[in-house]
């Protein structure tokens, strides 16, 4: 159609990819257009504003490296990531509650046995034994459930960022017994800044927001025959549990991590909650 108005410019779209034979996709870029059409009348960008929404969204993907996934990092910020979450596993007080996957997730980890430690260098901080168990919503053990956990080093950062830290330092997979039980060892981890030196950094400047996120460890848990759990577990005493610049912390993914008697060991337990569903493992964001 020809356009007369500004007002034309919707429906012309909208009429352009209307013979989109997946119909998900009809759907999908007919909202994003409605949407995005709105914003755009709503705010109405000057000409230079809307080159530098342009120049963001390229730089996030210059950004984005093997160290780093500068796209992910923008949608974990504005929140975006943990609403996909939440939508799709919405909190209902029996499965555990999820988490972004955030930008360092890895392929591939080492296959490690039960009680293994996933401190491959010597490194300062606090010894932490992490134990739990894979169950259904029935309360039924999860036998051979498959438990992939990553985090920071007490310094706050993840081996890939990190050149002291040897290749895949603190990450693993556990295989759970026929009760369902892993556990392994592990330091503590620090809270960290996110990246900074892209544009999300700049972003989060222009809007005086701090870049960090509290300490946590990463957990993604899969079996045969139930849905992919992404999730993290927060220290309880962190005092970025309020303002995580990623909006990942639920309350019912914070927990305590309790003292060993005797020792300078400290355990965090962290039981899981898997649903039937589908086993789906998310492209990782970094090699």
């Amino acid at each position: 159609m020809i356009i007369d108005h500004q007002a034309d410019l919707t429906l012309a779209v909208e009429l352009a990819m209307a013979r989109t034979p997946d119909p998900r996709l009809r759907e999908v870029m007919a909202a994003l257009v409605r949407h995005a059409h709105a914003f755009v009348r709503e705010v109405r960008p000057t000409d230079e504003e809307f080159e530098r929404g342009i120049d963001f969204l390229i730089g996030i993907g210059q950004a984005t490296d093997e160290k780093k996934n500068e796209v992910v990092l923008a949608a974990d910020v504005l929140g975006i990531s943990s609403l996909v979450g939440l939508l799709n596993k919405p909190l209902d007080g029996v499965r555990t509650a999820p988490a972004l996957l955030g930008p360092f997730w890895r392929r591939n980890a080492p296959e490690c046995a039960p009680g293994d430690s996933i401190v491959r260098c010597a490194v300062e901080g606090e010894r932490l034994l992490v134990r739990g168990s894979v169950r259904d919503p029935a309360g039924r053990p999860i036998a051979g459930a498959r438990i992939d956990v990553w985090q920071a080093s007490p310094v706050g950062l993840y081996e890939n960022q990190d050149d002291g830290q040897p290749e895949m330092n603190l990450r693993g997979l556990f295989t759970a017994d026929a009760a369902g039980a892993y556990h392994f060892e592990t330091v503590r981890p620090a809270g960290y800044p996110v990246p900074t030196d892209g544009p999300v950094g700049d972003l989060l400047r222009a809007q005086r927001r701090h870049p960090y996120r509290p300490a946590h460890i990463h957990f993604m848990v899969t079996a045969p025959g139930h849905a992919t759990l992404v999730t993290q577990i927060f220290a309880d005493e962190q005092d970025r549990l309020e303002t995580d610049v990623t909006f990942g912390v639920l309350e019912p993914l914070v927990a305590r991590f309790e003292p060993k008697e005797g020792g300078n060991l400290q355990v965090l337990r962290c039981d899981f909650v898997l649903e039937a569903g589908e086993t789906r493992i998310p492209k990782a964001p970094i090699p």
